[in-house]
C-alpha cells in the first residue's frame, strides 16, 4: 500500500484538514469493528450503533491517536470500550445471536456446518466477558499479546491466562455439545 493510502497518512490527512480522508479509514475498519461489536454484544443493532458511536469518538479524539499508524489498533479499544459500556448498561451478560442478515451477507457455510456454528455461538456466549474478550482478540482477530495489551490495558500474563481459561471452557463445553455428531 502506498504511503498516501496506509492509515497514518489517513489521520495525519483528516488531522490538516481533510475531513474527507475519514471515509477512507471508516472503509477499512468497518467490517472488523461490526464484526468485533457484534461477537461481544450479541446482537447487530446494538453493535451498529456501538460502531458508530466509536467512529465518533475516534474521530473527535484523532489528535490523542499517539500512534497513526496503529489507528486500527487505538480504534479497536474505543470501540472494546464501548461494548464494555453498552454491556454494562443493559446489566445482563452479553449474548451470542444469530443474526439472519448478518448471515445472509457472510458467505454460507455448508448446512451441517450451521448447526456446529450455533453450538459454537452458545459456547461463547458462557464465557466470562473478559475471557470472550480476550479470546476473540487473539483467535478471530489473530492479534498478538502485545498488541492486545496495548489495547485492553490488561498485563500480558492476565491476557494469557484469560485466553487459556476460556479455550479450557470453550473445550468442556463443546465436548458435551458434540455428543459424537461432529467428528
Amino acid at each position: 500500500m502506498t504511503e498516501d493510502g496506509s492509515d497514518g497518512a489517513l489521520v495525519r490527512r483528516v488531522i490538516e484538514g481533510d475531513i474527507e480522508a475519514f471515509a477512507g479509514l471508516v472503509a477499512r475498519h468497518r467490517e472488523r469493528g461490526l464484526r468485533f461489536a457484534a461477537a461481544m454484544l450479541g446482537d447487530a443493532a446494538d453493535a451498529e450503533e456501538v460502531l458508530q458511536d466509536a467512529f465518533v469518538r475516534a474521530y473527535r479524539g484523532l489528535r490523542g491517536c499517539r500512534e497513526p499508524d496503529r489507528f486500527g489498533s487505538w480504534f479497536l479499544r474505543i470501540l472494546m470500550n464501548r461494548c464494555r459500556t453498552r454491556g454494562a448498561r443493559r446489566r445482563r451478560e452479553a449474548l451470542f445471536v444469530r443474526d439472519d442478515v448478518a448471515l445472509e451477507r457472510a458467505a454460507s457455510p455448508p448446512p451441517a456446518d450451521l448447526e456446529w456454528h450455533a453450538e459454537i455461538d452458545r459456547a461463547l456466549a458462557q464465557l466470562d466477558p473478559l475471557q470472550r474478550e480476550a479470546f476473540l482478540l487473539k483467535h478471530v482477530e489473530g492479534l498478538e499479546y502485545g498488541e492486545m495489551v496495548r489495547i485492553t490495558g490488561a498485563r500480558e500474563s492476565a491476557l494469557k491466562m484469560r485466553v487459556k481459561r476460556a479455550c479450557d471452557r470453550l473445550r468442556v463445553l463443546l465436548a458435551e455439545a458434540d455428543d459424537g455428531r461432529y467428528r
